[in-house]
C-alpha cells in the first residue's frame, strides 16, 4: 500500500483518480481549495477510510509541505482551468499555475527522499501547431501576448520547464504528461469546457456546433496504461 497526494483532486478527473487508487488499496489525501472542484465529486472517495481531504491551495506552501511529506508519490492537477476562468483572471491564472507548481516541487525536492512527482500539462502548449500527429520532441508555437488566453498555455510551459529543471538539477523524479480532452462524469461546461458545452447546445436544439477533430478520453482511462499521451 503507497501513499498518494493529489492536488486539485476534487475536481473531475483528480476525483476519478483518487477512487482508483482507493480501489486499488492505496491511501490517498486530497489537497484542493474547491475554486472548480466539489465536495460531490468525492462522496465515493469519501466513504473510504483510507480517504483524506485538506482544504487548501498549493500557492500555501507549508500546507503543500506537509502534504507532500507522508506521500510516496505526488500527482500535481491543481491548475486554474476553463478558457472563461482563464480570460476573467489572467493574473490569478499565471499565480496560481506557476507558483502552485513551484511549491509542489520545491516540497518533492526538500523531501527525504525525494518524492516523485506527476505534473499536468495540457494540450494547449501545442498552441497553433497544424502538423499532426503532434509530437513531445516537436516545435511548439503559440499565439501573440496580447491574447490572453495564450497566458494559459505560456504557465503550463513554464510547469513543464520546472518539472524538469527540478529533475534535472536536485533529481526529483518528474514525469510530465499532456492531456487531451477528457469527458465523462463530473464535468461542467461551467467554466468553458469544450464538450459538455457541445451537449448542451445540443439539447437546446441548436444546430450551430462545428466541432473539430481531437483526441478525447474517459477519466477513468487515465489510471491505464497504454492512453496516447506519453510521459516526457
Amino acid at each position: 500500500m503507497s501513499t498518494y497526494l493529489i492536488t486539485g483532486g476534487a475536481g473531475f478527473i483528480g476525483s476519478h483518480l483518487a477512487e482508483r487508487l482507493l480501489d486499488d488499496g492505496h491511501e490517498v489525501i486530497v489537497l484542493d481549495d474547491l475554486s472548480t472542484g466539489s465536495l460531490e465529486n468525492l462522496e465515493t472517495a469519501g466513504r473510504n477510510r483510507r480517504f483524506k481531504f485538506v482544504g487548501g491551495s498549493v500557492q500555501d506552501y507549508a500546507t503543500v509541505s506537509e502534504l507532500v511529506e507522508p506521500a510516496e508519490t505526488v500527482f500535481h492537477l491543481a491548475a486554474t482551468v476553463g478558457v472563461m476562468t482563464v480570460m476573467k483572471h489572467p493574473v490569478a491564472t499565471m499565480r496560481n499555475n506557476v507558483r502552485g507548481t513551484e511549491n509542489v516541487l520545491e516540497a518533492a525536492a526538500r523531501s527525504t527522499p525525494r518524492k516523485k512527482v506527476i505534473v499536468t500539462s495540457t494540450s494547449e502548449v501545442y498552441g497553433q501547431m497544424e502538423s499532426v500527429p503532434f509530437l513531445e520532441e516537436g516545435g511548439l508555437m503559440l499565439g501573440p501576448t496580447h491574447n490572453i488566453r495564450w497566458g494559459y498555455a505560456a504557465s503550463k510551459l513554464v510547469d513543464e520547464f520546472l518539472a524538469l529543471a527540478y529533475r534535472h538539477e536536485f533529481s526529483v523524479p518528474t514525469v510530465v504528461v499532456r492531456p487531451f480532452n477528457t469527458i465523462g462524469p463530473r464535468q461542467t461546461g461551467e467554466y468553458g469546457m469544450v464538450v459538455p458545452r457541445f451537449f448542451e447546445q445540443a439539447l437546446d436544439g441548436r444546430r450551430d456546433i462545428h466541432p473539430r477533430t481531437r483526441g478525447a478520453h474517459h477519466p477513468a482511462d487515465r489510471g491505464q496504461s497504454g492512453h496516447p499521451e506519453r510521459a516526457l
